[in-house]
């Protein structure tokens, strides 16, 4: 299996993005020993048309970011409107999958199917936060929730969700020793192990 997992960690002299680089090694060290191809990515430093092959290439994309005002950053915003943009013509999609002379719907162009996307997620938002209804700010909602744009534009691609892990609490009170652990264990029982 072709593994390809881009760290969309933006670079804050307050966030220099230690955790979320230490989940990138996790992620390297658990796939690689369980056999698959892996190929690292950041939205740092890249290639158009290189990232638009390591789409094709890859059988799993794994997202690892950390939520910045309650999304990626924007160096991965920037990263998804160039590569995506760009891979309109067929790479990753066909336009958006309607045509003159058919019913077929919005969004239905997505080139990578059979193919599979997760979500690594990190926030200072403490775990409580979520899924509550009496939590002041996202009364209920989840990460998922949060994160629909970002599950909307791997499905404009065809691209199917395996379960999004997320670190919470990751600036007041970190745990990052568990934090890799669990997050090993989520891709061993996401993607075998």
């Amino acid at each position: 299996m072709n593994i390809l997992v881009i760290n969309g960690h933006h670079y804050y002299p307050f966030s220099e993005g230690n955790l979320n680089k230490a989940m990138v090694d996790v992620a390297s060290k658990t796939l690689t020993a369980q056999g698959y191809s892996v190929r690292l990515s950041s939205c740092e430093d890249y290639e158009v048309n290189e990232e638009i092959e390591n789409h094709q290439w890859a059988d799993v994309v794994i997202l690892q970011s950390p939520v910045n005002w309650m999304g990626v950053s924007w160096k991965m915003k920037k990263y998804m409107d160039e590569v995506y943009t760009a891979g309109m013509g067929g790479e990753l999609c066909a336009g958006d999958g309607r045509h003159r002379d058919t019913d077929d719907q919005y969004g239905t162009g997505g080139t990578l199917r059979g193919k599979k996307y997760m979500l690594s997620l990190t926030y200072n938002a403490p775990k409580e936060a979520f899924d509550d209804e009496s939590q002041w700010l996202l009364r209920g909602k989840g990460i998922d929730d949060m994160f629909l744009p970002i599950h909307l534009n791997f499905r404009f691609f065809g691209m199917e969700a395996l379960d999004t892990f997320a670190c919470f609490d990751v600036m007041k009170n970190p745990n990052t020793e568990n934090d890799k652990i669990r997050f090993k264990a989520h891709l061993e029982s996401q993607l075998g192990g």
